[in-house]
C-alpha cells in the first residue's frame, strides 16, 4: 500500500516560569475556535435538531420562564394553588422596577434571573446562526425589563432575590450566603448574555447594563480593603474574563457605552475570583466569608486542588474559567489546576455517558472510583464538563479534551431534552424504572443550559493556529478560516454518527502550504478513555485518504497532520470502524463490576424495557455476535444493536440496544445501560 508522505508539527509547547521560587512546567499550544459567523451547519443528524432547539425550545424555556407552563411536578402544582398562579421570572424584574424592596415574596430560586440571563445568550448565539426577528423583538423586550429594574440602584447593582428578600445582606455579606443567594452567579450570567447578545446583534442596551455592574463589581471586589467576594457559584470567572475580551478587542466600542470602561478591571475581577478562594478574611477580620468544605470550591487555594470536588456544576464552570483564564496569562499555575481537574475528572469520576456528578446531596463529584448506575448525573454538570473539556482543547490543542466533549453532546446532553424539544431531565442515571422528563421544574437550570452548549456547537467544529486548521467534529458544515495567511474554506459532508464516512474538502484561496489536523478518536483505535477508566477494542481499521492516496493514520495528540500544499478541490476522507463494540469498566469501579456497556462510535447504547420485556433477566455472553443496524422509522432514525443474549435459565434470548439520549420518548419505561456479562 502506498502513503502519502506527511509531516508531523509539534502539537505542543514548553513553558517554564518561576512562581513563588518554584520552576513550573507548563504544556501548551493555543488554538482558536471559530466565530459562530464562520461556520454554517448542513448535517443530517444536528440540522434537524438545532431546527427544533431554534424554532421550538428557546421559545419553550422562555415562555416557560415567563410563567407560561402547565405543573406537571407536585412541588409546582402545589405552589399554583398556593398562589393561584405559576411562577413568573420577570415578574421579579418588574417588581424592582417599581421600586419593591424586601417584600419577603420571589417567583422561583434566587438564581432564576441568571437562568433568564442564560436563555438569553444560548438565544443570542442561535440569532447569530439563525436570523429570527421575531425572537429578536421578544428579547429586546426582556432586555427593557432588566434594564428598567437595573435602573432603580444608583450603584447599578441587580440581583431580585436579595433585593425582595435580603437586601441587607448583597454579595452574602451581613450573614446572607452567596452560594444560595447567586449574587454574583446572576451577575455573571448577565455578562455572558450580553457579550453574546452584542455579537449577535450589534446592540448595546444589554452591554451597558452588565458593564455598568461590572463596575460596581470591580468597586465592591478585591484586595482589602475591597469586601472579600467570590462567586458561591463558579461561572462569571469565564464571564467576565469574556467582558475583558471584547473591549481589549473591539477598542472602538468604548465610545459606543453611557458607562466608562477599563477593561483591565474585569481581568483583575476574575483572576481575584479564582485566586481568592481558600481565603476567608482579611488583615482586620473584615468581610470574611465562611468556610464551606469543598461544596463551592472555597475549600483551600485554587492552585492547591489537585481532584475536582463539590457541586458538581459549581465545579466545572470553575475549572472553565481556570482553563479560560489560563489563555489570556499562560500562569503556569492555572495550566496545572486545569489539568489536575480534568485529568481527575476524566480519569476517575467520569461516567460512560459523559455524566458527572454521583452524589445527589450537594449534588457533588463522589470519591474517585464511585459510579452507582443509580448515580445523580445533573444534566449541567455534564454540559459544565463539556464546556471545560473544550477550553482544554483550546489550551493544549490535544484531542482527548474533544474526545469527551462529543462524550457528552451525543450522550448526556442529548438525554436530557426530549426528541419533541420541550420537556427535560434533569438527572441522568444509568439505571431507572420510571424515569420521566418533566415541562418545567422547580429548579429548570438545565433546559439555558442546553442551549448555551447546542448554541455554541458550531463553533467547535474547527479550530486553527497560525500554520495550521483543526478538524475537531465529525458534523456537516462550511467554515472559512485565515491559515498560513491565506483565506481557507473547509467543507465536510458527513454521515455521522451512524456510518463513519466523513469527506473534507480544502479550498484555500490560492495554493499555500499548512498543515490540516484531522482527530482520530480515541475509541475508534481502542482507546476508550485516555486513562483506561473504560476500556474497549475495535477491531476494524481506520482510513484516511488525501485525493483518494492514503495516509498512514498514527495520530499523535489526538490528531493526525497532514502537511502539505493544499490546493482548491483538495478532498480529505477518513473512515472510522462504527462496529458496535462491547465497553468494560476499570476494575476499580466496584460498582459495575462484572457489566458491560454497548456502544457504536460516540454513542452509547442501553436497553429499555419496551423493546426488552425480560430487561431485568438479561446476560450478555462474553463474544457474542452483535449487529447494527439503521432504523428510520424508529426515534427520528437511529442505529440499533442487537444480539443474542441470554435469560435467567441461561436459555438463549434477543436484545435491542438503543441510544442512552433516545431513553423516555415511547413513554416512560424501565431501562439501564450496563449489563451483566457471563463467560460463556
Amino acid at each position: 500500500m502506498r502513503f502519502l508522505a506527511v509531516g508531523i508539527t509539534l502539537l505542543t509547547t514548553l513553558s517554564v516560569q518561576e512562581v513563588n521560587g518554584q520552576s513550573l512546567k507548563t504544556r501548551t499550544h493555543i488554538i482558536h475556535p471559530l466565530k459562530l459567523e464562520q461556520v454554517s451547519v448542513n448535517d443530517l443528524f444536528w440540522s434537524p435538531k438545532l431546527k427544533v432547539w431554534d424554532s421550538k425550545t428557546v421559545y419553550d424555556v422562555f415562555d416557560k420562564l415567563e410563567g407560561n407552563y402547565e405543573p406537571d411536578r407536585k412541588d409546582l402544582i402545589e405552589e399554583k394553588a398556593k398562589w393561584g398562579r405559576t411562577r413568573n421570572a420577570f415578574l421579579n424584574f418588574d417588581l424592582i422596577a417599581q421600586g419593591k424592596k424586601n417584600t419577603g415574596q420571589h417567583d422561583g430560586p434566587p438564581w432564576y434571573d441568571g437562568l433568564v440571563y442564560e436563555t438569553i445568550r444560548g438565544a443570542a448565539d442561535l440569532l447569530a446562526e439563525y436570523p429570527d426577528p421575531k425572537l429578536e423583538t421578544k428579547i429586546d423586550a426582556y432586555i427593557d425589563r432588566i434594564a428598567a429594574a437595573q435602573a432603580v440602584d444608583p450603584d447599578g447593582y441587580l440581583n431580585t432575590y436579595t433585593t425582595l428578600v435580603k437586601p441587607d445582606q448583597r454579595w452574602g455579606t451581613n450573614g446572607g450566603d452567596d452560594k444560595w443567594q447567586h449574587d454574583v452567579y446572576n451577575a455573571g450570567m448577565m455578562i455572558e448574555a450580553a457579550v453574546h447578545y452584542y455579537k449577535a446583534t450589534g446592540k448595546t442596551k444589554l452591554l451597558d447594563v452588565a458593564t455598568r455592574f461590572s463596575n460596581f463589581m470591580y468597586k465592591e471586589m478585591g484586595p482589602f480593603p475591597k469586601k472579600n467576594v467570590v462567586p458561591g457559584h463558579g461561572g462569571p470567572e469565564e464571564a467576565i474574563l469574556k467582558l475583558y475580551w471584547l473591549f481589549k478587542d473591539e477598542p472602538t466600542l468604548k465610545s459606543k457605552m453611557s458607562v466608562p470602561v477599563d477593561e483591565k478591571q474585569y481581568y483583575q475581577l476574575a483572576t481575584f475570583w479564582i485566586e481568592n478562594r481558600g481565603n476567608y478574611g482579611d488583615k482586620d477580620g473584615r468581610h470574611a466569608r465562611k468556610s464551606d468544605e469543598s461544596y463551592n470550591q472555597d475549600h483551600m487555594s485554587v492552585f492547591q486542588q489537585k481532584t475536582i470536588e463539590g457541586h458538581a456544576v459549581r465545579a466545572t464552570l470553575l475549572a472553565t474559567g481556570v482553563a479560560a483564564t489560563a489563555l489570556e496569562n499562560n500562569d503556569p499555575r492555572y495550566v496545572e489546576t486545569a489539568d489536575a481537574y480534568w485529568d481527575n475528572m476524566i480519569g476517575k469520576r467520569m461516567f460512560i455517558t459523559g455524566g458527572e456528578g454521583a452524589i445527589a446531596d450537594g449534588e457533588r463529584f463522589g470519591k474517585n472510583y464511585f459510579m452507582p448506575e443509580s448515580a445523580y448525573l445533573e444534566s449541567c454538570a455534564a454540559i459544565g464538563s463539556a464546556f471545560f473539556s473544550q477550553r482544554m482543547n483550546q489550551l493544549e490543542a490535544d484531542g482527548k479534551y474533544v474526545d469527551e466533549l462529543e462524550r457528552v453532546l451525543y450522550n448526556n446532553l442529548l438525554s436530557s431534552i426530549s426528541l419533541k424539544g420541550d420537556n427535560y431531565f434533569y438527572e441522568n442515571p444509568l439505571v431507572a424504572t420510571d424515569h420521566k422528563r418533566w415541562a418545567w421544574h422547580s429548579c429548570p437550570c438545565c433546559p439555558p443550559m442546553l442551549l448555551k452548549m447546542v448554541s455554541a456547537m458550531p463553533g467547535f467544529i474547527y479550530a486553527y493556529d497560525k500554520d495550521a486548521a483543526y478538524v475537531n467534529l465529525f458534523i456537516g458544515s462550511q467554515a472559512d478560516m485565515i491559515v498560513a495567511g491565506t483565506k481557507v474554506n473547509l467543507k465536510q459532508v458527513t454521515h455521522y454518527p451512524w456510518k463513519g464516512e466523513s469527506v473534507i474538502l480544502v479550498n484555500p484561496e490560492s495554493s499555500k502550504s499548512f498543515t490540516m489536523n484531522v482527530r482520530i478518536p480515541g475509541w475508534a483505535h481502542s482507546q476508550e478513555n485516555p486513562f483506561n477508566l473504560y476500556t474497549s477494542a475495535v477491531n476494524d481499521p481506520i482510513t484516511l485518504k488525501v485525493n483518494g492516496k492514503d495516509v498512514a493514520v498514527q495520530p499523535k495528540n489526538g490528531y493526525v497532520a497532514i502537511n502539505r500544499t493544499w490546493k482548491k478541490g483538495d478532498r480529505i476522507e477518513l473512515n472510522l470502524p462504527m462496529q458496535p463494540r462491547i465497553v468494560s469498566p476499570s476494575d476499580s469501579i466496584q460498582t459495575i463490576k462484572g457489566k458491560v456497556a454497548l456502544a457504536s462510535g460516540p454513542i452509547v447504547y442501553g436497553l429499555e424495557g419496551v423493546d426488552n420485556p425480560n430487561l431485568n433477566d438479561v446476560t450478555l455472553p462474553a463474544n457474542t455476535p452483535l449487529t447494527l443496524t439503521y432504523k428510520s422509522d424508529l426515534l427520528n432514525g437511529v442505529n440499533v444493536i442487537t444480539g443474542q443474549a441470554t435469560d435467567k435459565n441461561a436459555k438463549p434470548t434477543s436484545f435491542t440496544a438503543i441510544p442512552f439520549y433516545t431513553f423516555g420518548n415511547r413513554g416512560v419505561h424501565p431501562y439501564k445501560v450496563w449489563v451483566t456479562r457471563t463467560e460463556k
